[in-house]
């Protein structure tokens, strides 16, 4: 398999980290999206990272239907629970630390992308307001639990910790630890693996 993407991008991290948990085997390909020599096009119609190639079956894309798949190929590690009430608990989870990365990518291109006059600060204000709301939800969900959902590692603690990691690389002073004890505790964990050690952004 070929896993095509940037070492920035959190979606990215997110497949990595997912693919050393389940111990697979893979080529990873630097592309940067926003080059004029990107080769993405000629695998995702929608020009985005992360693209897994496979060998026989084409390819996909979207973080959320590339880590579903890669659970599959190997009964190392299981990170999503069968269907039920504990597979939609750790979807959920996903969704929400999926929500902050889709929130932070975009005040950032916001205000480091665009020109600064043409910068709207109250776009950026309210998707900030989304990851503060998120930080607070999930620090409350997390509560005094080990992990998110159950006593083992799942993909929404790795959903989870790449969200928080990606919200420092991106906004470093937000200082969202001291209010959310429950999360900083968590990420500290998270980070001694090495599938998140391994896999962390370059300017983090």
């Amino acid at each position: 398999m070929k896993l095509i993407g940037s070492l920035t991008s959190p979606y990215v991290r997110k497949v990595r980290i997912v693919l050393a948990e389940k111990k697979l085997d893979y080529e990873l390909i630097l592309d940067d999206p926003w080059g004029p020599a990107t080769q993405l096009a000629a695998h995702n119609p929608l020009g985005k990272v992360p693209c897994l190639i496979m060998d026989e079956s084409g390819s996909l894309f979207d973080s959320r239907v590339i880590v579903e798949y890669l659970d599959t190929l190997s009964p190392v590690g299981r990170l999503i629970p069968p269907p039920g009430r504990e597979r939609l608990e750790v979807k959920r989870w996903e969704a929400v630390a999926d929500g902050i990365m889709d929130a932070a990518a975009a005040a950032y291109i916001e205000t480091h992308r665009r020109p600064a006059d043409k910068t709207d600060p109250q776009w950026v204000e309210r998707q900030m307001a989304k990851i503060h709301a998120a930080l607070d939800y999930m620090n409350t969900q997390l509560g005094e639990q080990t992990y998110c959902v159950g006593v083992n590692l799942c993909l929404a603690d790795i959903a989870v910790g790449t969200a928080l990691g990606y919200v420092d690389l991106r906004f470093p002073n937000l200082g969202w630890r001291a209010k959310h004890t429950q999360l900083d505790r968590l990420a500290e964990k998270l980070n001694t693996r090495p599938s998140f050690a391994n896999t962390r952004p370059p300017e983090a």
